[in-house]
């Protein structure tokens, strides 16, 4: 087996995980496409494919753990580590700034423009203000209200973010205990903001007539909130590893990557949501 020399750097055995995950994600593409064109059977490839790729999570994560905490990661390999999760953020970042271009120019280019006098002999009553679900025939909904759940919500974001800096601080002092009790607070607020969303979606429906298919503005809304709702329960399941890592006695002051990455991912979807709040329920 590979390993690191002293001064050198890692180089892991041949790893069958890869493949794994490659067959995990055929068969989720296959069931999908079923699915997509109304056939139920594609449940099954689907299921299949999805268990496939939580086993091949587990091991490939695992395989990489033990070889974390086995000695095997010098600083070179730490670096490496550091840029991967660096651009893996920015890729992100380029996901999200997609979408809050489609909300811009949905707002400042295309509602001038179907509102303009030429565009009138086609859509006479079309009205120009935000929220708009678009010039055809626009259905009666309401949009949400920023200072009520939203707000809450950003409130528990924002203590979430000091609670992981608490619980990193702790870990750098060798402070276990309030470490494993900052990262458990963070587990059970971002636990709390995603109960909250999913209320908030059945209200939308339900009570407000918001919905994906309400034009531009419900599928910006949908799509900017659901995009990072999704984000979220990853970095909550992330938190969750990392939570049970930390009781197993897992990181020292002077390595602990893998928690450092997690509290990127974190404060990355912070910021998201403090966008989506002005941008989204607030301007």
């Amino acid at each position: 087996m590979s390993n690191a020399q002293p001064g050198g750097y890692y180089f892991a055995p041949p790893s069958h995980w890869p493949i794994v995950g490659s067959i995990a994600l055929f068969f989720m593409a296959i069931g999908g496409v079923l699915l997509m064109n109304s056939y139920g059977v594609g449940w099954i490839p689907f299921g299949i494919g999805f268990a496939t790729l939580v086993y091949m999570l587990f091991g490939w994560f695992g395989t990489v753990i033990r070889e974390s905490e086995g000695g095997l990661f010098n600083k070179q390999v730490d670096g490496s580590f550091r840029w991967a999760m660096s651009w893996f953020i920015f890729s992100e970042v380029m996901f999200f700034a997609a979408f809050f271009g489609a909300l811009f120019y949905a707002r400042v280019y295309s509602l001038p423009w179907l509102g303009d006098i030429d565009n009138k002999l086609l859509w006479p009553d079309f009205a120009t203000h935000w929220p708009s679900s678009g010039p055809y025939r626009p259905p009666e909904f309401s949009a949400m209200h920023a200072w009520g759940i939203p707000a809450i919500n950003t409130l528990l974001l924002l203590t979430s973010g000091v609670t992981v800096t608490w619980a990193h601080w702790a870990l750098k002092k060798g402070d276990r205990q309030n470490l494993i009790f900052g990262l458990s607070l963070t587990v059970m607020l971002g636990l709390l903001f995603l109960s909250l969303q999913i209320y908030e979606y059945m209200h939308a429906y339900s009570e407000l007539n918001l919905k994906l298919t309400t034009g531009i503005f419900g599928s910006t809304f949908f799509m900017l909130t659901g995009f990072h709702g999704f984000h979220v329960t990853l970095g909550v399941t992330m938190l969750i590893v990392i939570l049970f890592r930390c009781v197993a006695g897992h990181f020292k002051p002077e390595h602990h990557f893998g928690f450092e990455a997690v509290s990127w991912y974190w404060h990355f979807v912070d910021v998201v949501w403090l966008l989506l709040f002005v941008f989204v329920y607030w301007v």
